[in-house]
């Protein structure tokens, strides 16, 4: 997985950041149980996830700051 620009992520809708949002917790879930039972090789994808995940919810909350500001 390639690390966004964070203004690519700016871009995004509200909508489409709360299903990437939903879909790298998924996949951070699946890691920790891949993980768990010894399965997973690729350890560096825990990072990725996590660095994506922040910069989404980052912008996530900008804009409902922003929003409640207004």
């Amino acid at each position: 997985m390639a690390r966004p620009d964070p203004a690519e992520v700016r871009k995004l809708t509200d909508a489409d950041i709360t299903e990437q949002v939903d879909d790298i917790r998924r996949e951070l879930f699946d890691l920790r149980f891949q993980q768990a039972t010894r399965q997973l090789t690729n350890t560096h994808r825990f990072k990725d996830a996590r660095i994506k995940l922040a910069q989404l919810l980052t912008v996530q909350q900008e804009r409902s700051s922003s929003n409640t500001s207004s």
